[in-house]
């Protein structure tokens, strides 16, 4: 890895055509990010298809990489997209939101500080359709999380986690190394979470970082999401992923 790559964080987005519309306001939060002196970002967006709906949103920046391919979901359209992450670091950022000032600069500054946290995640607010934010209750305070506190606060909160996927920076050998994200139609990215945390220590920051959109066309509010037998069943498959890497007992050392 040469020196310039060694000091870049690769930003990886999954889009179709219904969140294309949203790509230049995640642009926008991505260009108004200060990184330290040295450090550099590179945009991977990876459409999930082959439409002619996404590339008319994607701007022109020699930082940015657009590919497309088969769909496979949002899971599979970041996965590959890894072919094109060349630094050390992978930040999420979906095509529908936005990352808060600063927030690059706070991940970098924990995961280069200490080679024993894996991956970082941050305090989200929802960005509702009027323009006006709400969190969320219950946030951990700032610092680190320990291995397997995730799964646990998981399991007793109807599988839903204390920190949120969509906010997270990891390290890129530490994702290859699990696989990227879950083969699974929806919460592949809560299910790459609790594998994480399953053989490395994470960290939350306190400070809002990212802005996750609330609209009616994310996947996350169509009724399939929320199928009693399919919800049942990508639950089942996260949660025995996880205990199954745990049971292992290799631990991400850095």
């Amino acid at each position: 890895m040469s020196a310039a790559v060694r000091r870049r964080v690769t930003v990886v987005t999954a889009v179709h055509g219904p969140s294309a519309r949203f790509l230049p306001e995640a642009y926008a939060s991505l260009c108004a990010q200060g990184l330290p002196e040295g450090w550099e970002w590179h945009w991977v967006v990876q459409e999930d298809g082959t439409s002619d709906a996404v590339a008319p949103y994607v701007p022109d920046d020699a930082r940015v990489t657009f590919r497309q391919g088969r769909s496979g979901g949002p899971g599979v359209a970041r996965t590959i997209a890894l072919a094109h992450a060349d630094g050390p670091y992978v930040k999420v950022l979906d095509a529908d939101d936005r990352l808060a000032p600063g927030v690059l600069a706070r991940d970098l500054a924990v995961l280069e500080g200490d080679a024993g946290i894996g991956w970082v995640t941050s305090r989200v607010l929802d960005l509702l359709p009027d323009g006006s934010t709400a969190g969320f209750p219950g946030d951990p305070g700032e610092g680190p999380i320990e291995r397997g506190a995730v799964l646990d606060f998981w399991r007793a909160n109807d599988f839903r986690a204390q920190v949120h996927p969509a906010s997270l920076c990891v390290r890129r050998d530490l994702l290859l190394a699990l696989g990227g994200w879950m083969a699974l139609p929806a919460s592949e990215d809560t299910g790459l979470l609790l594998a994480l945390n399953a053989v490395s220590r994470g960290w939350f920051s306190a400070e809002v970082g990212l802005l996750y959109r609330k609209w009616e066309g994310q996947a996350t509010g169509q009724a399939s999401h929320v199928d009693p037998v399919e919800r049942s069943a990508r639950m089942a498959v996260a949660e025995a992923r996880a205990r199954a890497l745990a049971a292992v007992r290799w631990t991400y050392a850095g």
